[in-house]
């Protein structure tokens, strides 16, 4: 539904671009012409992600940084304008989390997590909406969220408390940076298996029960998510800012509603039962 140069003209930073859903939103932006900049803390995956992008003819850069680290933040993204030109857009991908109970939680895991997704995504986006403030032009900031942002969720504690951080931070600046043509908005993905998050989010013997979670009945897929960031990139939505899209087949909302559960009954068998219960 894009044509090729939907983008052209950008240039747009991912952070954790090297890997799973940065590394589909980064290639996807280049396939459509944007200059597309990454940057993580592993250089061999960003360097792999780089090559793919330029042989598929496109533009890439990348260099290695810490976003817990506000002066690696400014380094590097000097680093990459001065390659790539000054920087027209950020997607706030880069993230940590686990499985654990809280109660036994140590105040170094607590505060990784909150200092990756937090902090990390603060850092780049002051960092990048400096910039745009100084040279008086436009931006957009994309940052991917979860459904339980606005719900939390036991055993991923940080990150949740991360997660709905990230989300008050985007509405406000959504407001506060309006006047300066600064839009911000947030993707909220539901399960998206990848290579590592993935891993350690979802025990073994759940992937069943997990895709049962969602009305649709499967995960999603990184080209749908990639697709959904384009569309928030492109001047299709230049006027959508403070905005959070839910991309997860229904979960949130299955899950969310006291009888949503029934559907995995099969529907032959949930009717007879229903119909059984009718007063006589």
């Amino acid at each position: 539904m894009f044509k090729e140069n939907t983008l052209s003209g950008q240039t747009i930073l991912v952070t954790g671009g090297g890997t799973g859903l940065g590394r589909a939103m980064a290639e996807r932006f280049a396939g459509l012409g944007a200059k597309v900049a990454i940057f993580g803390r592993r250089s061999a995956p960003l360097e792999d992600t780089v090559e793919a992008i330029r042989k598929a003819g496109g533009t890439a850069a990348q260099t290695s940084a810490d976003i817990r680290d506000p002066e690696q933040v400014e380094g590097a993204l000097s680093r990459l304008e001065e390659e790539l030109g000054e920087l027209t857009g950020l997607v706030n991908n880069a993230a940590g989390n686990f499985l654990a109970p809280s109660e036994d939680l140590s105040y170094n895991a607590f505060n990784s997590v909150v200092q990756i997704v937090l902090y990390g995504t603060f850092n780049t986006t002051q960092a990048v909406g400096r910039r745009w403030i100084e040279r008086g032009t436009p931006g957009h900031v994309l940052s991917i969220l979860t459904t339980y942002s606005w719900t939390g969720s036991a055993f991923v504690m940080p990150s949740a408390c991360a997660k709905a951080g990230v989300l008050a931070m985007t509405r406000s600046l959504a407001v506060e940076w309006g006047c300066y043509g600064i839009r911000l908005n947030g993707i909220a993905p539901g399960p998206f298996p990848t290579e590592g998050a993935f891993s350690r989010l979802m025990p073994k013997g759940f992937l069943e029960q997990a895709k049962k979670a969602s009305p649709l009945g499967r995960f999603g897929e990184p080209p749908e998510l990639a697709d959904l960031a384009t569309f928030l990139f492109s001047p299709m939505a230049a006027y959508m800012t403070g905005e959070v899209v839910t991309l997860d087949g229904g979960e949130w909302l299955k899950n969310g509603q006291e009888f949503g559960k029934f559907t995995d009954v099969p529907r032959d068998q949930m009717k007879a039962q229903m119909a059984a219960m009718k007063p006589k």
